[in-house]
Formats: C-alpha cells, sequence, structure tokens
C-alpha cells in the first residue's frame, strides 16, 4: 500500500470551472466538475408529478431560491402566476416561512417551505429550473441536463462568487443568466419564454459538456496516483 508520502508526489487539483485552470500551474490542475450525488440521478418524473398533484398536461417549471428562499425571486414569481399558469405549472420551493397562504390550492401552482427526499422526484418532473447560482446546485442542475435561469445573489448582498459561477455557465450555453439587479415580472417572463424558445440549443450544449462524471473522474484520478505510487 502506498505510504501517506507517496500521494504527496504528484499534486493535482481538481476544479469546477474551466475559468479556474488559468490561475492554477500547466499540468497540476484536471477540469472536472462537482461531484453529484447519485441519487438526484434516479429521480422519477411521473413520481414527482404526483406527489406535487401535477399533471403531464403542461411543462413544469421548478423553483429553488436556496435553503432560506428568496423574497426577491419569490415575488417575481407570484406577480406573474396568473400569465404562467395559462402555459405551465409551478412547484415553487419557497424557503422558510415564505409560503403564501392565499395562494393555497390555486390549480396548478404548489408551494413548500423546503423538500428533502422526493427532492429528485420534483427534479425529474421539472421542464425547466429556476434556481440561485451557488456551484452545487448549478452542477447539480447540469448534470440532470435541465433547461435553467439563473439568478445570482447580488454583489451587494454576497461576494460575488454566485455572479461569477452563472456568467461562466452562461459563457458556455448551458443557462439562461437573469441578473437580480434586472429582475421583475417582465424580465422573468421574458426569459422563461426566451429559455424554452432556444430549449435545444441549451440541451445539446449540456449534453456535450464534458462535466457530466466527476465522481468516476476523480476515482480514476485517483487510482492511478495509486498504482503509479
Amino acid at each position: 500500500m502506498p505510504t501517506e508520502s507517496a500521494f504527496r508526489l504528484q499534486p493535482v487539483s481538481v476544479v469546477i470551472f474551466r475559468e479556474t485552470l488559468s490561475y492554477l500551474p500547466k499540468n497540476k490542475a484536471i477540469l472536472t466538475g462537482s461531484p453529484i450525488r447519485k441519487e438526484l440521478l434516479e429521480g422519477d418524473r411521473m413520481t414527482g408529478l404526483k406527489y406535487a398533484r401535477l399533471n403531464d398536461n403542461k411543462p413544469v417549471i421548478l423553483i429553488i431560491g436556496g435553503s432560506l428562499g428568496s423574497v426577491t425571486v419569490n415575488n417575481a414569481i407570484r406577480g406573474i402566476l396568473p400569465k404562467l399558469l395559462n402555459n405551465y405549472q409551478i412547484i415553487h420551493i419557497c424557503g422558510k416561512g415564505n409560503l403564501d397562504e392565499s395562494l393555497a390550492g390555486l390549480h396548478g401552482y404548489v408551494q413548500y417551505e423546503y423538500v428533502d427526499a422526493p427532492l429528485k422526484h420534483l427534479f425529474a418532473a421539472a421542464d425547466l429550473m429556476i434556481s440561485r447560482a451557488g456551484a452545487n446546485a448549478i452542477c447539480e442542475i447540469l448534470a440532470l441536463r435541465k433547461l435553467n435561469i439563473l439568478i445570482p445573489l447580488s454583489a451587494a448582498a454576497s461576494r460575488g462568487d454566485q455572479i461569477l459561477n452563472a456568467k461562466s455557465f452562461s459563457k458556455q450555453g448551458f443557462s439562461y443568466l437573469l441578473e437580480e439587479e434586472s429582475l421583475n415580472g417582465d424580465t422573468l417572463l421574458q426569459a422563461i419564454t426566451d429559455t424554452f424558445a432556444n430549449r435545444q440549443t441549451y440541451l445539446s450544449k449540456m449534453e456535450s459538456s464534458e462535466l457530466h462524471d466527476a465522481v468516476n473522474t476523480i476515482i480514476e484520478m485517483i487510482e492511478n496516483l495509486v498504482s503509479k505510487n
């Protein structure tokens, strides 16, 4: 068995974003993407629809605003619900304390403070995801090959990492980027319309991405390192 010191002979960094490679020594970094929990890829669409009490007649939009939700995103979604529900069904994970009781029972709209075990099935049911742009969240979206609109936290409310994440995915053609400073009902509705209109382009870009199997890539790196030492 190789000793601990043997593993330090050939240090290599694994990175999530292609842009990071330019900041590291050549041949000392490998683009892998982020490891994804296997169970997230095992969802079932019909199970998700049944859980949400929706049907398969209209596309489903899934909104996730982070563990605490987002008042800004929640308000923008709810402000255009009458228009959205003409063509879509909405699963809205709005964060703790952010349920709107006045919307309870609205046909085609379901809201949750949070979802745990059934989340993989709601992912599978979604035709479009609207999400913040944390690294784990967007890598899960990419692994699932889901149409998506990213609304990163503003620079004023964060360290700016979500903005960089969203710009990276937008530049690669994986995501529609809608900055929070520009978010309102009109811009969100336009983003949804444009994303569906360009559905095949987004899906093709995500399908051709090499960032889809980080777990196995990292395991292979470790095995190669062990075999060489």
